[in-house]
């Protein structure tokens, strides 16, 4: 009788600790955050309605970031965007924050700039800790000008001088080549980049990857946070999922191990 009356103590007991856990393993998850503030590119369905696409996570197109999401995920991330202009308040509680390829009047009539107030958010939230993404695009394809006055916080700034211009289609030109005992990629060799902005640097930032001495990715230690950043969307659905580029091109484990320096970068 006595094991039976401990029962429902002992079940209790056990629901209690089961929730501590899940709490724990709540607690212990990043966040990343995909900017879709400054990248909002639309475009209207058969039956005109207007809807988002372009560097999302839940573009599964090849437009898409739907398997860079993934990876985020299988190494312990929530994924989650950032429709609003950044603040304090809203970059509050992530651990990475990504910025892609911010519109220009290209690819919208009415932009969304990076502002005065925006730089020092995110420029504050940094140097608290936060891990800041910038995957630009060459000047044609997107706004260098205002997202210099973010990147210069940091000792980085996109060129207007473009290259890796594949044409004809000879992948070749598009190729990275990757240093020996690199800190971000230690495995990958050979990365595929196309009509990238070459990067210029300044104290503290520091060139990671160089092509025939153009800085092509660079990383930043700011306050307590990091940055990386590249002149180029290049890990999106069309050039990690293996079926447009040859396989010598390793997008997707370089994806990999970039979520993997990511999170190391942490607090």
């Amino acid at each position: 009788m006595q094991f039976k009356n401990s029962l429902p103590k002992c079940a209790a007991v056990f629901l209690i600790c089961f929730a501590a856990n899940i709490s724990e393993i709540y607690a212990q998850e990043k966040t990343v955050l995909l900017d879709y503030y400054f990248n909002h590119e639309v475009k209207k369905d058969k039956s005109g309605k207007e809807n988002r696409f372009h560097y999302t996570w839940e573009d599964q197109t090849l437009n898409g970031f739907s398997m860079l999401g993934d990876i985020f995920k299988k190494a312990g991330f929530q994924t989650k965007s950032l429709d609003a202009a950044p603040t304090a308040a809203n970059l509050k509680g992530s651990d990475v924050y990504i910025i892609v390829d911010p519109d220009n009047l290209k690819e919208s009539p009415t932009p969304n700039l990076i502002a005065a107030d925006h730089v020092k958010a995110i420029a504050d939230w940094v140097k608290a800790g936060g891990v800041l993404v910038i995957f630009a695009n060459d000047s044609a394809n997107t706004n260098l000008v205002q997202l210099n006055d973010l990147t210069g916080k940091f000792g980085i700034n996109f060129t207007n001088r473009s290259r890796n211009m594949v044409k004809n289609g000879k992948l070749e030109i598009g190729e990275v080549h990757v240093p020996a005992g690199n800190e971000v990629f230690p495995a990958s060799k050979t990365f595929y980049l196309k009509e990238i902005s070459v990067l210029s640097l300044r104290p503290p930032a520091k060139a990671l990857i160089t092509e025939q001495n153009d800085v092509i990715m660079a990383t930043a230690k700011y306050g307590k946070g990091t940055v990386f950043a590249v002149g180029d969307p290049w890990l999106y659905n069309e050039y990690v999922d293996g079926t447009r580029i040859p396989a010598k091109y390793e997008n997707y484990n370089g994806a990999v191990e970039l979520v993997k320096w990511l999170k190391k970068q942490t607090l």
